[in-house]
């Protein structure tokens, strides 16, 4: 399934918020490919740079977007969670249910954020860190 259809076949009412996120993305950080696939037992479009770095949801009561920066880097998870106090935050997952929730310049801000890490750098550190161990 491509992203646009997998786009189209959510809920009417999501679609611009979810199609302009997907755009954010893959415009801001151009280090990762979208797909479609499995996490958690839901589909959605994964972004992944050589490994999963962020999850676009649509699921029955709420939108999610996952961000793995954001579960590996506690000051940018508690910024943003003050920046948007409307929303749901897990480890590295943010729910939300509309713009309001999640307001798309501090989305934009996020994604800037998120887009100058490099997950194989930290990676490849921390398993070059283990090998010393």
């Amino acid at each position: 399934m491509t992203i646009n259809e997998h786009l189209s076949q959510q809920d009417e009412q999501r679609q611009p918020l979810l199609k302009t996120l997907h755009e954010m993305i893959i415009n801001t950080d151009k280090t990762v490919t979208p797909v479609v696939g499995k996490m958690m037992g839901k589909e959605m479009i994964l972004y992944n740079c050589e490994m999963f770095k962020y999850g676009l949801a649509s699921v029955k009561d709420y939108m999610s977007l996952h961000c793995m920066p954001i579960y590996m880097n506690a000051p940018m998870h508690t910024k943003y969670q003050a920046l948007l106090p409307n929303a749901n935050f897990q480890k590295g997952c943010i729910n939300f249910k509309n713009e309001t929730e999640l307001p798309l310049d501090v989305a934009a801000q996020l994604i800037a954020d998120c887009a100058k890490i490099d997950l194989k750098a930290i990676m490849e550190k921390y398993r070059a860190e283990r090998k010393k161990k």
